[in-house]
C-alpha cells in the first residue's frame, strides 16, 4: 500500500466515527516541519476526551469519583507525515467492551479522506484512583455513556 489511500478498518465497523479537526502548528513538529511522532498520541487522546465528553463524560468527573482510565495497550502506525500548517481529522471510536479492556480504534486524515497518516489501536482500563486497583466494573455514568457510545451516529 502507497499510505495514501484509506485502509478500511479490520477491527469492528459498526460503531460510528467521532471527528475531531487538527491543524498542525510549529510547536507540533520537529526540527524539519513534519509532526513529532508524540503529536499524534497526544491528538487520539484529545479526540477520545472530546468523545467521551459529547457523551457526557468529563474527565474531572472521573477523577471524582476516584476513577480513571489509562492507557494499558498501544499500536500505532505512520503511514505519512504531516507537516506544519496541514489540517487533518482524528477520526476516534470505541469497539466492543471486553471485560475490563475499552479499545478505541483511530485513524489520522486528511480533511477530505483521501489521504491517510495514521492508524491506531488503544486499549484502556478504568483503575481505582485511592487503590490503584483495576475496576471490574465501570462507575455506572461511564457504562451508560459508553454503552450510548456504542449506538450513537457521529
Amino acid at each position: 500500500m502507497s499510505g495514501t489511500e484509506i485502509i478500511p478498518s479490520t477491527l469492528q465497523a459498526e460503531q460510528p466515527w467521532f471527528d475531531y479537526p487538527v491543524r498542525v502548528q510549529p510547536h507540533h513538529t520537529d526540527y524539519s516541519g513534519g509532526v513529532w511522532h508524540g503529536t499524534y498520541l497526544t491528538w487520539m487522546e484529545a479526540a477520545r476526551v472530546e468523545c467521551l465528553r459529547s457523551l457526557g463524560v468529563d474527565f474531572e468527573e472521573l477523577v471524582a469519583l476516584g476513577c480513571d482510565l489509562p492507557v494499558v495497550e498501544i499500536s500505532i502506525r505512520y503511514h505519512r507525515q504531516l507537516q506544519m500548517g496541514a489540517q487533518a481529522l482524528v477520526r476516534a471510536r470505541m469497539l466492543e467492551v471486553s471485560g475490563v479492556r475499552i479499545p478505541w480504534e483511530y485513524q489520522i486524515q486528511a480533511p477530505d479522506g483521501q489521504v491517510l497518516y495514521t492508524t491506531a489501536q488503544v486499549t484502556l482500563v478504568a483503575v481505582d484512583r485511592e487503590k490503584g486497583k483495576i475496576l471490574r466494573r465501570l462507575p455506572a455514568t461511564v457504562e451508560t455513556a459508553l454503552t450510548r457510545l456504542a449506538g450513537k451516529a457521529f
